[in-house]
C-alpha cells in the first residue's frame, strides 16, 4: 500500500470479495523533501490512514538498504555506462515481487495484491499475464520478470478498470485517497533532476566529464558536459548549431563522446538484447509484437536466438532504440517475456 488511490482501492475491493486483507507499505526513501517519492515516511502515514479507514492491519517493511543497493545504485551505474535504465522494471523484479512478496508470505499471506494495471488469467492450463483493458494505463511492460509460479499467487484487481473508473469507484467508497495525485515513474529522483542525482552519487568518472559532440563520420561539432546527461533520440539541449536538426544517435561513455546525426539515423532495423526472461517461451524464431519502452506503442518483429542473447528484427524501423531499456514481447494481449536492450 503506497497510500495512493490504486493500492487503496485494491484493498477495498478484496475486502468486498471476502478476502482477509492486511496492508504492507515498503519504506524505501529517506528524503523527506522528495514529494514525488511513493515510499517515503509521508506516504507511509497516508497508507496507515487508509488502512485504519478500511479496518485492516498495516505493516511497514523497511527495504531502504536493499532499495539503495539494487535500484538507486543500479540507476546511477547504468547512466555512467552511457545507458538509460528503467528502474521500475528492476524494482518490480527485486523489490515489489521479490522482497515484498517474501515479506507478505512470511506474514501468512496466500496472495500478494497490487494496484498495477495488468491482468492475470488462467487459460489453456496455465497462468497468463495480459495487458490491462485500458491500454493507455497498461503496466504489463514493467512486470515481465514475473514467473508462472508467482503469477499463481498474485492478484491484480485493477486490470479491468480505467484510471477514471478507479477514481470514481474510490470516491463512491469514500476512500480518502480517491483524488490523490499519482506518484511519478522515477519516484526516488527529487524534482525530476536525474542529472543532479547522478552527479551527487558518482565519483569523478568519464561519463560525467566534458567531451566531444561528433557526427556519425567522427567530425567534431562541439562539446558536452558529460555523456550521462544525454539520451538516445534527444534533440534539445545539445548546444550546437547546424543547418539541419541533429539528434543523439549513440553514446560512447569510454571515449566521452556524444554522437549525433539526422532524424533518419535515429531509426534502427534491429536490436540485440541480454538478460532474457520468459514467462512463457515460444518456439524461436517467432513473429511477435514488442515494446521497446514503457507506453502503448507496439511494433511487429521477429525474435530469434543470438547466442545467449536475442536478436529482434523489426518489420518497420523503430526510432531511438535505447541501451538499458527493456524490450518486452507480446502475443496479442499476452506478455510472453522480455530482455534488456544491449545495442
Amino acid at each position: 500500500m503506497s497510500g495512493g488511490v490504486d493500492s487503496s482501492l485494491t484493498a477495498a475491493l478484496l475486502i468486498q470479495q471476502g478476502f482477509e486483507v492486511f496492508g504492507v507499505t515498503m519504506w524505501l526513501e529517506t528524503d523527506e523533501f522528495n514529494s514525488r517519492s511513493c515510499c517515503s515516511s509521508a506516504e507511509i502515514r497516508d497508507a496507515k490512514i487508509v488502512a485504519a479507514q478500511l479496518g485492516i492491519k498495516h505493516f511497514v517493511a523497511d527495504f531502504r538498504e536493499i532499495f539503495n543497493a539494487e535500484i538507486e545504485n543500479y540507476f546511477v551505474e547504468e547512466y555512467l555506462k552511457g545507458k538509460t535504465p528503467n528502474p521500475c522494471v528492476r524494482c518490480n523484479k527485486k523489490i515489489k515481487f521479490g522482497k515484498l512478496f517474501e515479506f507478505a508470505m512470511e506474514q501468512g499471506a496466500d496472495f500478494l495484491a497490487t494496484g498495477h494495471y495488468a491482468r492475470i488469467v488462467f487459460e489453456d492450463g496455465r497462468f497468463k499475464l495480459k495487458k490491462a483493458v485500458d491500454l493507455k494505463k497498461d503496466q504489463s511492460y514493467v512486470l515481465y520478470n514475473l514467473t508462472p509460479e508467482k503469477l499463481s499467487k498474485i492478484i491484480l484487481p485493477l486490470g479491468e478498470f480505467s484510471k477514471t473508473e478507479t477514481r470514481e469507484l474510490a470516491e463512491k467508497l469514500k476512500l480518502i485517497s480517491a483524488h490523490k495525485k499519482d506518484s511519478q515513474e522515477i519516484c526516488f529522483v527529487p524534482n525530476d533532476d536525474y542529472k543532479s542525482f547522478i552527479a551527487a552519487r558518482a565519483d569523478s568518472v568519464d561519463a560525467l566529464q566534458p567531451g566531444e559532440i561528433v557526427d556519425t563520420a567522427g567530425k567534431i561539432l562541439g562539446y558536452h558536459n558529460g555523456v550521462a546527461n544525454y539520451t538516445i533520440g534527444q534533440r534539445k539541449g545539445l548546444g550546437i548549431a547546424a543547418e539541419n536538426p541533429l539528434y543523439v544517435v549513440k553514446l560512447d561513455a569510454e571515449k566521452r563522446r556524444v554522437i549525433v546525426g539526422s532524424n533518419a539515423e535515429t531509426f534502427s532495423d534491429f536490436l540485440t538484447a541480454e538478460n532474457v526472461h520468459w514467462i512463457y517461451q515460444p518456439n524461436l524464431p517467432a513473429h511477435l509484437q514488442c515494446k521497446i519502452r514503457y507506453g502503448p506503442r507496439v511494433a511487429n518483429c521477429t525474435v530469434e536466438n543470438f547466442g545467449e542473447n536475442l536478436r529482434v528484427i523489426f518489420d518497420e524501423p523503430q526510432r531511438a532504440v535505447t541501451a538499458g531499456q527493456s524490450v518486452v514481447f507480446y502475443d496479442g494481449e499476452e506478455l510472453l517475456g522480455g530482455a534488456v536492450i544491449k545495442d
